[in-house]
């Protein structure tokens, strides 16, 4: 009997201990971890060019009122992340850059940026994403040009409400990634281009449309839908390789595809496609 309380009596203290130990490395785990919050008011300065990194977690952007340059909220591991903000000479430099590379939308990663950017502001902006899991909302913005890059990540655009600048060209350079943007039309932009590598990718051209524009696709392998609102005219060109098309009210004609409104509509949307493999999807909104 004693013999047995010993151990009954080991074995707990032995429990006790590995619990206490669980709780001291989640301590320790825990004090690598850093929350920051910054603003900056929107001052006479011009164009500001925009600059974001970041490198893995969950990110998320929001117009911001006017009479603000941006707020932010940023938790990062201070063990694996830079965090980037700074001003000068009218750039902005916000978000947090990886100590190292091997990130993946798999980890435990729980660093996390909310951003608010000002509307009201001419902005030259350019997001660079890694391994993210994004949620962007430019609607109200006012851009001039647009730039985004994204690695292995899941990202959500939508231009929910018109930029009121005229923009020349916008960029999205995606890679291994599933990526989809919406209300495009309010980009207000003359020409979209579009570098995608492996993935699913959904582009949706609903919004403000006020001139004609450009849209260029080059995907390596993956999936491609196209959604177009009824009310503007398309015209379809494709190069590609073991790559179907799915282009439902829309009629061959020589090397192009045409929406049955191309010559009456008053918008006008030049599509031009270059994939190697996978499926194109051309869908009509109202």
């Amino acid at each position: 009997m004693g013999t047995a309380l010993r151990r009954a009596g080991l074995h707990s203290a032995l429990a006790l201990t590995l619990v206490a130990g669980s709780a001291l490395l989640s301590g320790l785990e825990a004090q690598s971890w850093r929350t920051v919050t910054n603003s900056r008011q929107a001052g006479s300065e011009g164009e500001v060019d925009v600059r974001i990194k970041y490198a893995a977690g969950q990110f998320e952007v929001r117009p911001a009122e006017r009479g603000l340059l941006y707020r932010m909220e940023l938790t990062y591991d201070e063990d694996h992340f830079d965090p980037l903000s700074s001003f000068r000479n009218g750039t902005l430099e916000l978000g947090i850059d990886g100590r190292s590379r091997n990130f993946d939308l798999d980890d435990d990663n729980e660093s996390r940026m909310d951003l608010e950017l000002g509307r009201g502001v001419p902005m030259d902006l350019r997001m660079e994403f890694g391994a993210v899991q994004a949620d962007v909302d430019l609607g109200g913005l006012s851009l001039t040009r647009l730039q985004l890059t994204t690695g292995a990540s899941e990202s959500r655009i939508d231009v929910s409400e018109p930029n009121p600048e005229a923009m020349r060209r916008a960029e999205f350079e995606v890679g291994a990634a599933s990526f989809t943007a919406t209300n495009l039309g309010n980009l207000n932009a003359e020409i979209l281009d579009v570098d995608a590598g492996v993935g699913d990718l959904e582009l949706e051209f609903s919004g403000d449309w006020r001139r004609s524009a450009r849209v260029n696709v080059d995907m390596g392998l993956g999936s491609l839908t196209l959604i177009f609102p009824r009310d503007v005219g398309v015209r379809l060109e494709k190069d590609t390789f073991l790559t179907s098309l799915d282009a439902d009210e829309m009629t061959k004609r020589g090397d192009y595809y045409y929406s049955a409104n191309w010559e009456s509509a008053h918008i006008q949307i030049d599509v031009t496609v270059d994939a190697a493999f996978g499926g194109i999807d051309v869908e009509w909104v109202r």
